[in-house]
């Protein structure tokens, strides 16, 4: 049975024209197709149960400090805005920190567009029953699909916020990475004349993953989801980290042609580059930035007090105002993830892509970056 979304998806001009086989598909396996993906796609969000779920999820929350900025940009927005959230991607905590910084203010909840690796098992049916997350295909170049997709969150946002991840999944690498347009494009044609979009950027001091990403480098394959939770456990052992979770002022999209790839683009770099200034940049970055093989303490501070100086100039979101406080906050976190460690006065590097993971999450904010070993 369709609900009411279902039903308005397949009322968009869209889809009926790629039913009446406008993609060379004869119109009963179209329509069987979408169905389908319209099934996949149809989510429920349940907040209260929602609320309940922090206590199972405690042993992980309760390791993750929540800090905010900016909310004020938000509280503001919700009262006469659809919003639409923007957030780089760190970590698979932030589809848990993230929402709840707003369920802690009473900010209405947002839907999340997930990757669709995380919604097998017993987290795939609160995904899809519980938080209203959309489970999202990222790779596919099935036309039935996109077409599909991009109906379902125009009609989506007529009812709800949506918060979304325009890197596409984690940074494996540790950096920014380049956007991609899909589901901005899809919320533009929503043709929501009160819509806004949000910055979000969200930095920890460690990520929990972060041996994990950085041994990977590069996603070259899809890794079935329990594995990686399996080893997720592994690295939360001793783990403790601030996560903060920075808001930017609200950027309209009235006047934003939809079917203009240049305009969506260049809201998709304008969002990205909201992102990228709003990270919080924390000690751990800047001592990972600023570490060659070997260093000392003295010089350590010296090579970060310069690069904060830089960032300073070019008006970055700092955490700290000097070396000193950099390597005070950071050199204990780092040695006790075996990252670092410090022998007879000088730093050392222990596990060099790991550190080079947490030197590239500010590479984008430096004009000249320093190399990390």
């Amino acid at each position: 049975m369709l609900d009411d979304i279902a039903q308005a998806v397949l009322a968009r001009e869209e889809v009926l024209k790629y039913l009446r086989g406008g993609a060379g598909e004869r119109g009963d396996e179209a329509r069987e197709r979408i169905y389908g993906y319209l099934e996949e796609l149809r989510t429920t969000q349940r907040p209260n149960i929602y609320r309940a779920l922090q206590h199972p999820l405690y042993p992980i929350l309760r390791k993750i400090e929540r800090m905010h900025e900016n909310l004020h940009h938000v509280l503001e927005a919700v009262r006469s805005h659809r919003v639409v959230y923007a957030s780089n991607h760190k970590s698979h905590t932030d589809y848990l920190v993230e929402p709840l910084v707003l369920d802690d203010h009473d900010i209405r909840p947002p839907l999340i567009a997930a990757g669709i690796n995380l919604f097998g098992g017993p987290l795939g049916l609160i995904h899809k029953h519980v938080t209203g997350a959309i489970p999202i295909r990222r790779n596919t170049k099935d036309p039935a699909y996109l077409i599909t997709l991009k109906a379902y969150v125009a009609e989506i946002l007529k009812k709800h916020d949506i918060f979304f991840y325009p890197e596409g999944g984690r940074s494996y690498s540790g950096e920014l990475k380049a956007a991609k347009t899909g589901i901005l494009h899809a919320t533009l044609q929503a043709e929501c004349p009160d819509m806004v979009v949000i910055p979000v950027a969200i930095a920890y001091d460690l990520v929990l993953e972060d041996h994990i990403l950085a041994r990977q480098g590069t996603k070259k394959r899809q890794r079935p989801f329990s594995r990686e939770v399996a080893e997720m456990v592994r690295y939360a052992v001793g783990y403790r980290s601030r996560a903060f979770v920075t808001f930017g002022a609200p950027i309209s999209t009235a006047g934003i042609d939809p079917t203009s790839r240049t305009e969506v683009l260049e809201l998709s770099r304008m969002v990205r580059g909201r992102i990228g200034s709003q990270v919080k940049v924390l000690p751990t970055a800047l001592f990972a930035a600023a570490m060659r093989p070997s260093i000392t303490r003295k010089d350590l501070e010296q090579r970060i007090d310069a690069m904060i100086e830089e960032l300073g100039a070019r008006h970055a979101n700092l955490s700290v105002s000097s070396g000193k406080q950099a390597v005070d906050g950071a050199a204990e976190l780092l040695e006790t993830r075996g990252i670092v460690v410090l022998e007879r006065g000088r730093f050392r590097v222990r596990e060099r892509n790991v550190l080079k993971f947490y030197a590239r999450s500010i590479e984008h904010l430096l004009a000249t970056t320093g190399r990390t070993h």
